[in-house]
């Protein structure tokens, strides 16, 4: 769910939607697993020299500052809209401190002629994640917080499954992906949505297993984001909604954003959901549980968006000239922490090589053609976005969506960047059509595969109400499986949507297929039996390697609860 996405240059990625909450690395062709990166600092400086060089050539050929729009972009942005079937986005292009474009384009819900305007709110998901940090760094500017210090001095109740990653961990450790924990660890008691508050569901981190050693692995996560909200009341007495309301939103004017997921119902002038179901892309339901909005909840649109990125840019001062934060804190925001792999982009994509790609405080960080390049993504349920980035020309550019087609604000957010750097005239949206139809269609055989190894005539190894009964996994909780009528059916205790059909697989494995079909997250449930014929645990694990990353049944072990006394 809140994630930083990107999965279309390979099929190797499970689904991440920034969302619902997610991705991997800023671009998806990178390899998931860590590098080394010592050359770091060498490497932001070389580059940088290059961009200056490469300016200083450019100038004296003639090329001078755009401070103009790309030509024909209103034509471009239609054709991205066509050929990605996205009912409607928001284009924010600023430069130099000014505001170039702030526009809407098509419309907020299919089968409606309501257009989007300036002012139309969508999700933007993960891109939340910076306010988050931004926040931070206010608080560490008082003096009220430490970048290094551990959690456990302003949170003593927090726990990790690890003593001694929980006493090690540290502010800056919350924003940067390295904990030990898996991709998404968590997400399930925030997605589709659960019954659990904030604090709850950072509570129960004691009992979710790290994956890999810490500070070894990137990994995307968004529950540490809510510790970080928890962090944020607990040393400024204000509930994260209040701190980031009253601490930035209202010093930027952003007087039409909103805080919480649920905005995207309550304002009326806002976006619809819409993603591709069963092949076919339709209105879904919007995401709006409150209880994991410091991860993800901000709503807001092309108007207020701008003055962000103006404040990003100018290190901390506002269009108004009024200091938000110092620059200090922007060298803090967009420094390198968890360094990530450099890999090889598709064919199509190759201009995007990149030579050092990391993750900060809040923001991605890579280069592009030269230049560093400030990033991040989001996805939801039904809207994707990205914001992007380049210091050095003063230029921010924010692509919000309200379908989940990350190919959209991918080829339109490369559009902009190359004409403000003077690139060459790439044709992005073929390309990333391509790459699209190939990811695919590797998907689709993953899948096929899958399907072709089954044993058909294979028969559950015990009548159908020997699994029934409740299963307890120590991290989510209670999972109940009930015989109703001739069948199976499945309940996740936690997640009122999470209500699914059990199918039978193949011998002890049966598919749960749930009764709301957007999820799009199909799951194998495996029993293993004791030497008695006994059910000892069952595990679970999605069916499609396309499914979201924030349904993480594999880290669930759910065993046959205790009889419980009458």
């Amino acid at each position: 769910m809140y994630k930083q996405r990107q999965r279309i240059a390979t099929a190797d990625f499970p689904r991440a939607a920034d969302a619902p909450f997610a991705f991997m690395p800023e671009l998806a062709y990178l390899p998931a697993h860590p590098i080394l990166f010592h050359a770091q600092r060498l490497t932001l400086t070389m580059t940088r020299y290059v961009s200056l060089v490469f300016l200083a050539l450019a100038t004296a050929g003639g090329i001078v500052a755009q401070t103009s729009l790309p030509p024909d972009l209103d034509a471009y942005v239609e054709r991205i809209r066509q050929k990605f079937e996205v009912p409607g986005l928001s284009l924010t292009i600023v430069k130099d401190g000014k505001v170039l474009l702030a526009r809407g384009y098509g419309v907020k819900k299919m089968g409606s002629p309501a257009a989007v305007d300036a002012g139309t709110v969508f999700a933007i998901a993960s891109n939340t994640k910076a306010f988050t940090a931004t926040a931070l760094a206010l608080l560490v500017e008082e003096g009220n917080l430490a970048w290094d210090a551990p959690v456990i001095r302003y949170l003593p109740w927090f726990r990790l499954s690890n003593p001694y990653v929980t006493a090690e961990l540290t502010v800056r450790d919350l924003l940067v992906h390295r904990s030990g924990l898996g991709l998404g660890a968590g997400d399930l008691l925030i997605w589709p949505g659960s019954d659990l508050n904030q604090r709850a569901i950072v509570q129960r981190l004691s009992n979710v297993p790290l994956s890999t050693s810490f500070r070894s692995t990137y990994a995307y996560d968004n529950v540490l984001y809510l510790a970080a909200g928890e962090l944020i009341e607990a040393v400024s007495g204000q509930n994260w909604h209040e701190f980031i309301r009253t601490r930035i939103l209202d010093r930027l004017d952003m007087r039409e954003t909103g805080v919480r997921h649920s905005d995207i119902e309550r304002l009326s002038n806002a976006a619809s959901a819409h993603a591709r179901v069963n092949g076919v892309v339709r209105p879904v339901n919007p995401f709006v549980s409150e209880n994991s909005d410091a991860a993800g909840g901000i709503v807001t649109n092309a108007r207020d968006i701008a003055k962000w990125l103006i404040v990003q840019l100018d290190s901390g001062r506002t269009a108004a000239g009024a200091r938000l934060f110092e620059p200090s804190t922007t060298r803090e925001l967009w420094s390198v922490v968890t360094p990530l792999p450099v890999g090889s982009p598709p064919a199509e994509l190759q201009a995007q090589r990149s030579n050092f790609s990391g993750y900060g405080l809040g923001f991605g960080l890579r280069d592009y053609r030269g230049y560093k390049l400030v990033s991040h993504t989001g996805g939801l349920s039904g809207f994707v976005s990205r914001i992007a980035m380049i210091p050095e020309l003063r230029l921010g550019v924010a692509v919000f969506t309200n379908q989940e087609s990350d190919e959209a604000y991918m080829a339109l957010t490369c559009h902009v960047l190359d004409y403000y750097i003077g690139a060459g005239d790439t044709d992005w949206i073929s390309a990333y059509a391509r790459v699209k139809a190939r990811s695919d269609s590797l998907m689709a055989a993953r899948e096929s595969r899958t399907f072709a190894a089954r044993d058909s005539l294979s028969r559950p190894s015990l009548p159908l109400e020997k699994y029934a009964g409740d299963y307890e996994d120590a991290w989510y909780g209670t999972i109940s499986i009930a015989r109703e009528e001739k069948a199976l059916v499945m309940r996740f205790s936690h997640s009122p949507g999470m209500v699914g059909d059990l199918e039978h697989w193949q011998y002890d494995t049966f598919i749960v297929r749930w009764r709301d079909r957007e999820l799009r997250a199909d799951a194998f449930v495996t029993f293993a039996l004791t030497a008695a014929g006994k059910i000892e645990r069952a595990t679970m694990k999605a069916v499609s390697p396309a499914t979201d990353f924030s349904f993480d049944f594999q880290d669930l072990l759910l065993k046959p609860a205790p009889a419980r006394k009458k």
